[in-house]
């Protein structure tokens, strides 16, 4: 009897991960991990063997020896004292070196929509680098590129519910006019599981079926969580100032400067057919009842390696 296909996730206890194993073992894989939140609740008990994420080659082969494929998940949302945009590309050019001395058979990469290395904006420039990186490293591979995800534990979507629930009106940066094209992170899983087994190298562009502005957005979620709030445009610079008063007092990072340019700049939506089928104003009001009841916090999750992100 022959053995199943070898994949390995990073960070399948979190986010995005968590649906791409899942999704794995539903078809019969063999699902190994990455991870530094080891001591985090295992939705999947024996099903996945965990491994450390640590950024030394020598240290990532037990783990990716024998593998078919890699889906990456790893990176940061923005700088910090604890983590920055260049270590994580530092980090995962180690990573893509460690599964090219492994044999690993192909990676699946998760990057973003509109990357480029002549962005004025880090993030899109480190995701950008990575790609060319991965394109030069002779792998075979499939480069996934979401604008900004939604489902069960995301932070954005549930955040502008956890806002309107609790603030008397929603601003806006600008006019609130630029394009964004949320995915479903389970419709992200399956692209990622569906390139996992093809063949060709591949860039696909992650997005939902439904285009909003991020006026038209807000205005969505408000719907269907019954917070209809006056929606005001304020300068970005404002709205920078007001996100960072709210972090303050919530312990977190509410947005970045480079997150308001990015969306501003029109790089959360591209002119491509949509990969997506979950549309997020439906998704939206099935879980109305639960959107935005708790703050989601980016910093708790990654300072807290033990409890599951429902929890945080």
């Amino acid at each position: 009897m022959s053995q199943p296909p070898v994949h390995v996730v990073t960070g399948a206890f979190g986010y995005s991960g968590r649906f791409i194993a899942r999704r794995l073992l539903q078809a019969g894989h063999e699902v190994r991990t990455l991870t530094n939140s080891g001591q985090r609740q295992n939705p999947f008990g024996e099903k996945v063997r965990v491994f450390p994420l640590r950024f030394e080659v020598e240290g990532l082969l037990p783990a990716l020896r024998g593998a078919d494929v890699l889906y990456n998940t790893y990176w940061v949302r923005f700088n910090h004292a604890d983590f920055t945009h260049d270590q994580a590309v530092r980090n995962t050019e180690i990573l893509f070196e460690a599964a090219r001395a492994a044999g690993v058979g192909r990676v699946v990469h998760v990057s973003i929509t509109n990357p480029s290395e002549d962005s004025p904006f880090e993030y899109f420039r480190g995701k950008a680098r990575l790609e060319r990186l991965l394109g030069e490293s002779g792998l075979s591979h499939a480069i996934l590129r979401p604008a900004v995800l939604f489902g069960e534990g995301d932070i954005l979507v549930n955040n502008i519910a956890w806002t309107l629930r609790h603030l008397p009106l929603f601003g806006v940066f600008g006019a609130g006019t630029c394009g964004i094209q949320p995915i479903h992170v389970d419709d992200l899983a399956r692209l990622a599981v569906e390139q996992g087994v093809a063949a060709e190298n591949a860039v696909v562009n992650a997005i939902g079926p439904e285009t909003f502005t991020y006026r038209s957005l807000v205005a969505a979620i408000g719907e269907a969580i019954g917070c209809r709030r006056p929606i005001v445009s304020v300068p970005p610079s404002l709205g920078l100032l007001a996100g960072r008063i709210l972090g303050w007092f919530l312990n977190d990072v509410v947005i970045t400067r480079e997150e308001i340019g990015g969306l501003n700049a029109g790089l959360l939506a591209v002119d491509a057919p949509p990969t997506g089928t979950v549309r997020l104003t439906e998704w939206a009001r099935e879980h109305a009842d639960s959107l935005g009841r708790r703050y989601a916090s980016e910093l708790a999750r990654r300072r807290d390696r033990q409890r599951a992100y429902e929890t945080l």
